[in-house]
């Protein structure tokens, strides 16, 4: 039974240490050995007291108090320090009774939790702390490389630099401080991960490191709730007699490149690679095309549910030569942002068939029945400048409708 006892506690990958009724330290297995990084000579025959001391001797106090009351006691997420390094854990300490109920001692029992907390500091950064904690079953595997599908949503103010010249560097910060708050909020409500603040700009992911069923829908619910928040935000801004925010959103879905990336010095977890890239383009194409959210063909041909959706372009992006179909979402509108949205949208769609089959003046006619729809929907004049364009510098003949971007 000792032999079986021993193997027993060898095996454990918690450290279980025991002390006698004077609190001399009678054994440690291996693993609390190595969690302590110590050797066995070290600790064995001990007095408690003597080998607990510094920033560690709290746990002496609650040994003796075990001793005294008889009663466990349980540490959540303790943190101990051996040789300078710190150690976090959960500490159980257990009165030892024997079958006649003789006091033989006290047992501690210490799980290491340290990689589980680099884990879930660094995930929490990121994302919910709800959704942090289902990631530590990964363990530190999670931060490794890994190619997965994701949606990328990448929101950036517009003329931020004019807020800046007007708010001053105090104003500036509380501005983004109070953005930001409110678009992460919509972003992890929709269980998305927030990779990293780039100025004014935020990048995103739905899809990473959790993957989703509807990680493209919960991407465009995130976006149109921003815009709405935003709206909402705007109206309290100006009822302040501040100026409101504007900004663009560029939605994609590709295969992208997930990792813990930097130096040993500094290491963060984030996103790389070509579907990150056309997800920024795509906000910046957002002024371009007089829109607040933009979503690409790969977003758009995985959506589950039901959007006001028109597509505005087949674009060739800058340092690409693919061209992709950009779509606009519309859903954040009411019928005063974006009166008799419907049939202007069946309007716009007729002329943009007519201006792919360079049938200029029919598709400047379809534009036009759009625009007097819903004068604000600038769009509509800028394909009619390019029906323009095109009647007096005809396109070459394998002209395939997409506009080439000459700028990011």
């Amino acid at each position: 039974m000792k032999n079986y006892s021993e193997s027993m506690l060898e095996s454990m990958s918690n450290g279980v240490m025991t002390l006698d009724e004077e609190g001399q330290i009678i054994t440690c297995n291996a693993a609390g050995l190595r969690i302590m990084q110590i050797e066995a000579q070290d600790v064995i025959d001990r007095a408690v007291r003597d080998f607990f001391t510094g920033r560690n001797v709290w746990l002496v106090e609650k040994i003796t108090r075990v001793e005294e009351t008889r009663k466990s006691e349980m540490t959540m997420d303790a943190e101990l320090e051996f040789a300078e390094t710190k150690v976090s854990a959960n500490i159980a300490i257990l009165p030892l009774t024997s079958v006649d109920k003789k006091k033989l001692g006290v047992m501690i029992i210490m799980d290491d939790i340290s990689s589980e907390k680099r884990v879930k500091s660094t995930m929490s950064r990121y994302m919910d702390p709800a959704l942090a904690d289902q990631l530590l079953e990964g363990g530190e595997e999670i931060l490794g490389g890994k190619s997965t599908l994701a949606t990328i949503l990448f929101p950036d103010i517009r003329q931020f630099t004019t807020l800046t010249e007007e708010l001053g560097a105090q104003g500036t910060v509380s501005l983004l401080n109070e953005y930001f708050t409110i678009m992460v909020e919509c972003i992890q409500r929709e269980g998305g991960m927030l990779d990293k603040f780039i100025g004014d700009a935020i990048m995103a992911a739905f899809g990473i490191p959790l993957a989703h069923d509807d990680d493209e829908d919960r991407a465009m619910r995130a976006a149109i709730a921003m815009i709405n928040a935003l709206n909402h935000w705007n109206r309290e801004r100006v009822a302040q007699g501040k100026r409101p925010v504007k900004m663009g959103l560029g939605l994609n879905t590709d295969t992208i490149v997930s990792g813990n990336i930097g130096s040993p010095k500094r290491m963060d977890y984030t996103l790389i690679g070509d579907g990150v890239n056309l997800a920024s383009r795509l906000e910046s194409l957002c002024k371009k095309y007089h829109a607040s959210i933009l979503i690409s063909e790969n977003t758009y041909r995985r959506l589950r549910g039901t959007y006001r959706i028109r597509e505005v372009d087949r674009v060739v992006v800058k340092g690409k030569k693919e061209t992709v179909g950009v779509y606009e979402v519309l859903d954040y509108h009411s019928a005063e942002s974006f009166p008799n949205l419907m049939e202007a949208v069946n309007h716009f769609q007729e002329g943009l068939q007519k201006y792919r089959n360079q049938q200029w003046d029919r598709a400047i006619q379809s534009f036009g029945k759009a625009g007097e729809l819903n004068r604000a929907d600038e769009i509509c004049r800028m394909y009619i400048d390019r029906c323009n364009f095109w009647k007096e510098t005809p396109p070459a003949a394998d002209w395939d409708g997409a506009w080439i971007m000459d700028s990011k």
